[in-house]
């Protein structure tokens, strides 16, 4: 028998309240830069994954149930906390 164990995945909820974020504003309300211009930075140098791909567009629009990952923290984007 073959058992496959799946590290569990704990993602920080980001709570938006309209329909899409864009990355930059999102790891902004996340408190993960203190400015949309590091934000920037650390999306064009690529440092930011999105939904497990590396991201360079800053402008790139999540909507709930995208995540993106910085520093090895990964973040939910979603309309409300999960409970």
């Amino acid at each position: 028998m073959k058992v496959v164990v799946k590290k569990k995945e704990n993602a920080i909820p980001v709570v938006i309240q309209t329909e899409f974020i864009k990355l930059e504003s999102a790891m902004k309300l996340a408190n993960v830069v203190p400015s949309g211009g590091s934000a920037k930075n650390e999306i064009q140098e690529g440092y930011v994954k999105v939904n497990g791909e590396t991201c360079t567009m800053r402008g790139k629009k999540l909507y709930p149930g995208d995540k993106f990952t910085f520093e090895g923290d990964t973040y939910l984007i979603c309309i409300h906390e999960p409970n």
